[in-house]
């Protein structure tokens, strides 16, 4: 099944903080952005506890704790994806845990985005980051989702930035062949 993700810049709700959920079926990965949404870091890792029926649990009121907290003005929540762009089981998971934390933010009056974010390949990112750092497989069990959903924030980022960023038209700097002079 073919799933797509949010595009980053479309309706962007400004400057501010963002949040970042890498969301597995035992763990949601956190991370934020600095002021300038530029940066992305770790954390926390939330244990989960909620599932597709019943009440939300510690698992949601921590997250949305953890947007205030922030002041976040924006929450990326990874969708899982292969590279053709072809759900896995696993985007049950992540748009569940996105509605969950969107209905909760909305009923306390608060008009924050959260939205789906590319999450293609950014766990095997992540371990390769973290083997490269001469993290051990055992220690990094304990932070690889913090560093999946930092993959995934700042993946978010910069692709927001070069959305943002104005088209120069101003070619004077070039002659009249589109060359450079010098």
């Amino acid at each position: 099944m073919k799933v797509s993700a949010d595009t980053p810049g479309h309706d962007d709700p400004g400057p501010g903080r963002r949040l970042g959920l890498d969301v597995g079926t035992v763990r949601i990965g956190v991370a934020a952005s600095d002021r300038d949404a530029k940066l992305a870091m770790p954390v926390e890792t939330v244990p989960r506890e909620t599932g597709f029926k019943g009440p939300d649990l510690a698992d949601i009121d921590r997250l949305v704790a953890i947007v205030e907290e922030y002041n976040a003005v924006e929450v990326i929540v990874g969708l899982p994806t292969d590279l053709q762009g072809n759900g896995s089981a696993s985007v049950k998971h992540a748009k569940e845990i996105a509605f969950r934390v969107r209905r909760r933010l909305t009923n306390a009056g608060k008009n924050i985005p959260v939205r789906l974010g590319d999450e293609r390949l950014t766990t095997v990112v992540a371990t390769q980051a973290l083997r490269a750092s001469g993290v051990s497989e055992k220690a990094g069990r304990k932070v690889i989702d913090q560093a999946a959903a930092v993959e995934i924030l700042q993946t978010w980022l910069d692709a927001r930035t070069r959305a943002l960023e104005p088209q120069s038209t101003d070619t004077q700097d070039f002659d009249e062949k589109g060359n450079f002079p010098g």
